[in-house]
């Protein structure tokens, strides 16, 4: 009786579905609404948090607000969203437009006064309700492509208002704007040996397995047979029917003998949820290969609120004298199904292909703090660092720190700390703890100093040691101007650069006077635009003053003439 419950209420919560306002909101471009990138995506460390639109291949797209509201948010970032605005709507939902080119009218007004005020380029401000109201099909701004965006589009999100939960934009109607008549595409099917002692087809690895199609349109696997404690993933994407991308599964459900097991689909959840993503996919693989297998079973429980799993969290135990069915299900918002069924026997067969060796001299707890030191180098990982417990290799040799490497995900931060007494006050200012990638190039954490300790926190293992950056920025213009007529341009644009430390800021002035110039961290190039109307008539002297990580400066000093139109 007990399981049957369970099966009434697994069943109940995977499809129970909050009733959003399905014909409120109107979309937020004039073109056909075309993506590039869906809700649940799998991306590097965290989840799609919207809906990626198409703008053509271009930037300048007239940006229209969904419905009536008001701008609550405006965060102008050089990475991640760039330039970004936030509309709270009465009805309790939030829809966020991000990498846009500009903001337009009252907004742009608003922004461009805070840039001032705050004399930075980088801002984020909280409005009230009454600041900047908008309404339905208001232009709110012009998409495009700044931040961390790989090419013009709008990335789009409904968020809730008082939670911050993103949500599925297509759970607000947004589904009668694109066809998908497709089946999602299943591409690899894993089974994996989850303890030392089980075999999967006589193997202690994780084992690609044969799919042939059926006459029905399923797949059928080839046999697993296996002793113990086995789980399944699966690689699947989806395509809608006109943009060609490949988007995200909305939702995979494994049964057991027709029970469910496993399952999640995108709905809603929260950002503190992101990198979950890292448990939830084969991690080791994506980092070797790039391939994304989502898992269908925990062997250590983690908190990503859309999984819904059984008693033994999606894990599959193999017993004598017991047969049984494996069946995943992959779907998309709109029905479409690929169904995978999976025979499973027992087997007791040696191994014949043994598990593959781990390099380590230590094992991680996760559920408890661990700390290794060597050599004046010390790492603390508090509990809850990683996701499941594991041989971790750690090394000192010749002052660089050998922290394992970078495929077992981190979820939290932990702490490194190097003492050295060989650098002076001065030099100290200087100094660092960099990571060092494969190529061997060292990047930049930012590193607090006491006496001779040096401690950094950071979230990924890999190598790191101590970096010293007395080099300057660099600041360079494609065409002097200096003492010329600037009557026809309407920007001055500047290139900057830092091979140590990184940029820290970047600060011009125009007559003495604080002006704002915009950065580009993909062109690596910062812009005035001359209808800020801070340059005087005839003679201007421009400074620019550009500082690293570490406190080293540039300045880059010129001037012009202009005539007023």
């Amino acid at each position: 009786m007990r399981v049957i419950v369970f099966f009434l209420l697994f069943s109940v919560s995977g499809l129970a579905q909050k009733d959003y306002p399905k014909d409120y909101f109107s979309p937020p471009l004039d073109i056909p609404m075309e993506l590039s990138g869906n809700f649940g995506e799998l991306r590097p460390n965290h989840f799609h948090a919207g809906f990626d639109f198409k703008t053509l291949q271009r930037e300048g797209i007239e940006v229209h607000a969904v419905a009536d509201g008001y701008v609550s948010r405006i965060k102008i970032s050089t990475f991640g969203n760039g330039k970004a605005i936030y509309i709270t709507h009465p009805n309790g939902f939030t829809s966020v437009y991000c990498h846009l080119q500009k903001p337009t009218d009252a907004i742009n007004d608003y922004i461009q006064k805070a840039h001032y005020e705050e004399q930075s380029f980088e801002i984020e401000l909280f409005l009230k309700p009454n600041e900047l109201i908008v309404r339905k099909g208001q232009t709110i701004a012009l998409s495009g492509n700044t931040g961390a965006s790989e090419g013009p589009h709008l990335h789009f999100e409904f968020r809730d208002s008082k939670t911050e939960k993103i949500i599925n934009p297509l759970l607000f109607g947004f589904d009668k704007y694109i066809k998908d008549t497709k089946k999602p595409s299943v591409s690899a099917v894993y089974v994996y040996p989850l303890d030392s002692k089980t075999t999967v087809n006589q193997s202690k690895r994780p084992l690609l397995l044969n799919l042939s199609l059926q006459k029905d349109g399923t797949y059928l696997s080839n046999k697993v047979s296996a002793n113990g404690k086995i789980g399944f993933g699966v690689t699947a994407v989806d395509y809608d029917n006109v943009s060609g991308n490949k988007n995200g599964a909305y939702k995979i459900q494994a049964f057991l003998n027709g029970k469910p097991s496993f399952g999640y689909q995108f709905d809603t959840y929260s950002f503190d949820e992101m990198r979950y993503i890292n448990a939830l996919v084969d991690y080791p693989r994506y980092k070797k290969t790039y391939q994304r297998v989502q898992k269908l079973f925990m062997t250590n429980p983690y908190k990503l609120s859309i999984i819904k799993t059984d008693d033994l969290n999606g894990v599959v135990n193999v017993l004598p004298n017991l047969t049984s069915v494996y069946r995943i299900e992959v779907s998309d918002f709109f029905g479409n199904l690929s169904t995978i069924s999976i025979p499973i026997s027992f087997d007791g067969a040696t191994a014949v292909v043994e598990k593959e060796t781990v390099v380590s001299n230590y094992f991680v707890k996760v559920n408890k703090d661990n700390n290794f030191s060597k050599n004046k180098i010390s790492v603390f990982f508090p509990a809850g660092t990683f996701y499941e417990d594991f041989d971790i290799n750690f090394d000192v040799r010749d002052d660089i720190l050998y922290l394992h490497d970078d495929t077992v995900p981190v979820h939290s931060r932990f702490e490194i700390s190097m003492e050295s007494d060989k650098y002076t006050n001065a030099q100290k200012e200087k100094v660092f703890i960099a990571d060092i990638d494969s190529r061997g190039r060292q990047g930049y954490n930012f590193t607090t100093i006491k006496e001779n300790l040096f401690s950094t926190k950071v979230r990924s293992l890999g190598k790191y040691t101590l970096a010293v950056d007395t080099t300057p920025p660099t600041i360079s213009i494609a065409k002097s101007i200096e003492g010329k007529w600037l009557n026809t341009q309407k920007t001055i644009q500047l290139s900057i650069n830092d091979s140590g430390s990184g940029i820290k800021s970047y600060n011009g002035y125009l007559n003495g006077k604080w002006i704002l110039f915009e950065y580009d961290n993909k062109t690596k190039r910062i812009t005035h635009n001359f209808s800020d109307a801070v340059v005087s008539e005839g003679a201007n002297d421009l400074k620019v003053v550009v500082s690293d990580n570490v406190g080293n400066s540039t300045i880059f000093e010129t001037n012009f003439f202009r005539r007023q139109k």
